[in-house]
């Protein structure tokens, strides 16, 4: 595949999680919840998680921002469903990793999924706070919880 054509096929992965957001909404019953905000560009995201004994049982999200911040949260309360919380925030530094353009194994290429579709925000350092908000958001969350 060309690069034009995967760059293509990223944007309509970003498009697609933007307008079509999973997991956007709120949780019932008990679980924590983390504000946090981009004031750079005005992104603003409340998340919500549920962890019981170390598991991300579920995750959803709501606020408003641009399609990287709304798309990366969609994203990633997918990509953290069911996973322990260290492997969530395991998650969360190597996609930082991809954000800062490092190479990263072909495993967890393919634990990211959809999530390397952001890969190319790397090239915009402007950006890169947009695509993090969500995750800086989530390890916020499970620090407070421990």
């Amino acid at each position: 595949m060309s690069f034009n054509n995967l760059d293509q096929l990223y944007r309509q992965v970003i498009m697609d999680h933007y307008k079509n957001p999973r997991n956007k909404g709120a949780l019932e019953g008990d679980h924590l919840t983390v504000d946090m905000n981009n004031p750079t560009c005005g992104d603003r995201i409340q998340l919500q998680l549920q962890v019981e004994d170390g598991i991300v049982q579920d995750a959803k999200f709501d606020g408003e921002g641009c399609s990287i911040s709304m798309s990366s949260a969609s994203m990633m309360t997918q990509a953290i469903k069911g996973k322990s919380v260290e492997e969530a925030v395991k998650m969360s530094h190597v996609f930082s990793d991809i954000m800062q353009g490092k190479e990263i194994s072909e495993e967890m290429e393919e634990e990211l999924g959809d999530i390397q579709a952001l890969q190319g925000v790397s090239k915009f350092p402007a950006r890169i706070k947009c695509a993090t908000l969500s995750w800086k958001a989530m390890e916020k969350g499970v620090d407070e919880k421990e």
